[in-house]
């Protein structure tokens, strides 16, 4: 049994603690909000994000970061991808060249335009790091409902410890090693999630939705691949996989926030509502700024976050959409 310390006591990072204490790990949870700490240490449950789940007696909360890390096999990073850089700093004086590193966030820094793993790498260069990536709603997983992802890293035998480390009857772990092309498409996923929320708001139905993720789905693919991804990447769970379920489920924070918007209200208010953070709000910006800087076409990616800067409201942005040079379907992908 391995010792697993998770960085961030949002509803993700307790769902895979549950997951991994389960199965026998022992496992600490910190978190910076010491106040929430004390809440599901007091209660035994997450009842801020993941009510009504108790915890087990190999799942413990810490009181510092420090107490969380020390003698840990495994360190899980949930904490949202804005904070990953804040986060891993404040871990990296309790890291260890044995340690593996499992970062569990979706998305990609607003200034800096990195993936998670390059932050890691610049912090802490040699680190043994995974990402843990799939279609997996917190809230499902945390009730160990059928659930299937992937773990990714360079080092495949890195991949294979995790899978074997995280892998139950409920929750499958695959392996890969395209680390760039599973962290582009966790993270540009939530910018179609958010303007499929958008098209449920404004009254569209299922033929935009479809059309909205097939096409969004090509322009995921076409900006990862650019930066170095794998075509076939985009294809499987942390690609379509991914997407289908961000795009559909109401567990999504991205299509709730996206729902009202579409509904008129000021993104900011919407974003402010749903109560966590919204990934696909700074993805959106830092894809947009991507795009621009590779010169990869990305239209819907450019709709969506002209409506939520409030550049374009949702119908000119459809209109502007529909009525784009014609072309063909598959040439050029």
């Amino acid at each position: 049994m391995k010792n697993i310390a998770v960085i961030g006591g949002g509803s993700w990072g307790t769902a895979l603690a549950l997951t991994v204490s389960n199965k026998g790990h022992r496992v600490k949870i910190w978190d910076l909000d010491r106040e929430h700490l004390e809440e599901m240490e007091k209660n035994r449950e997450n009842k801020r994000y993941l009510p009504g789940i108790k915890f087990g007696e190999d799942l413990r909360t810490a009181p510092t970061a420090e107490a969380a890390i020390e003698g840990a096999d495994i360190v899980v990073f949930s904490a949202p991808a804005q904070h990953f850089r804040s986060a891993f700093k404040d871990a990296m004086a309790y890291l260890t060249d044995d340690m593996v590193v499992v970062d569990v966030a979706k998305g990609i820094e607003q200034n800096t335009l990195m993936r998670m793993s390059e932050i890691a790498e610049e912090l802490r260069p040699g680190t043994k790091y995974v990402v843990l990536s799939g279609p997996s709603h917190a809230e499902e997983v945390g009730r160990a409902m059928p659930t299937t992802v992937a773990a990714v890293s360079e080092d495949i035998e890195l991949a294979k410890y995790i899978q074997d480390v995280f892998m139950t009857e409920n929750f499958r772990v695959y392996t890969g090693t395209d680390v760039i092309g599973v962290e582009l498409g966790g993270a540009l996923k939530n910018i179609i999630a958010l303007g499929a929320g958008i098209s449920d708001g404004m009254g569209f139905g299922d033929n935009a939705k479809a059309a909205l993720m097939t096409r969004g789905l090509t322009e995921i693919s076409r900006l990862g691949e650019a930066l170095g991804g794998k075509h076939r990447t985009f294809s499987g769970l942390t690609g379509m996989g991914d997407l289908i379920v961000t795009c559909t489920s109401m567990h999504s924070r991205n299509r709730r926030c996206g729902i009202m918007i579409g509904e008129g209200m000021d993104p900011a208010l919407a974003t402010e509502k749903v109560g966590m953070v919204v990934e696909g709000m700074f993805t959106t910006e830092a894809a947009y700024a991507l795009a621009q800087k590779t010169g990869v076409e990305m239209p819907i990616t450019e709709m969506i976050y002209k409506v939520i800067k409030g550049e374009k409201n949702g119908a000119d942005a459809v209109r502007e959409l529909m009525m784009r040079e014609k072309k063909d379907e598959i040439e050029g992908l």
